[in-house]
């Protein structure tokens, strides 16, 4: 199912996460749970990985991850405001030390003007000893509806890699 790369990425991630005795938790949206595979296909990541939600739908993004009904009336779910606001959710539910989030416009179809097939818009949240830090990102990807995917899983997982190596000072579980 996942191709070489994807899942030595996985793996990268894993060696850079346990030592520290950092987990994980990944907010999908677009990706629908396809981070969370990627990762559980690596052997031992239950020694790293927390958990997965996947919040398809607004409701579901406010109840489960706590992204606030004033930023998706103002940005929408497609955009960095909800990615961040998903990511830190995600972060905070799970108690977890590092998180993702995915939310995009796969398609074939569901383009609103400004916002066209293949936007996906990340979140990045880690902990640091000053408390919580997060970082966006969107990028526009090309191909059907299972290439836009499986591209965002794996620019959601180099961007968990630089989050690491940016993890400033000693680490809470270090």
């Amino acid at each position: 199912m996942f191709d070489q790369e994807s899942l030595d990425l996985s793996a990268a991630l894993g060696d850079a996460l346990q030592p520290a005795g950092w987990m994980l938790a990944a907010a999908e949206s677009c990706t629908g749970g396809l981070v969370a595979g990627l990762v559980t296909a690596v052997a031992g990541s239950s020694a790293w990985f927390d958990r997965g939600f996947v919040t398809y739908t607004n409701a579901a993004k406010v109840a489960e991850l706590g992204v606030r009904e004033d930023t998706l009336a103002a940005h929408g779910a497609v955009s960095e405001q909800t990615a961040g606001e998903m990511a830190a959710g995600a972060l905070k539910a799970a108690r977890t030390q590092m998180a993702v989030s995915t939310t995009g416009i796969a398609g074939p179809g569901g383009a609103t003007p400004g916002k066209p097939v293949g936007m996906v818009c990340f979140g990045w949240a880690w902990t640091t000893p000053e408390g919580m830090r997060v970082r966006t990102a969107t990028h526009l990807l090309a191909g059907d509806r299972t290439a836009v995917r499986m591209q965002a899983v794996k620019i959601a997982l180099r961007g968990l890699l630089e989050a690491r190596a940016l993890a400033a000072g000693p680490l809470q579980n270090e």
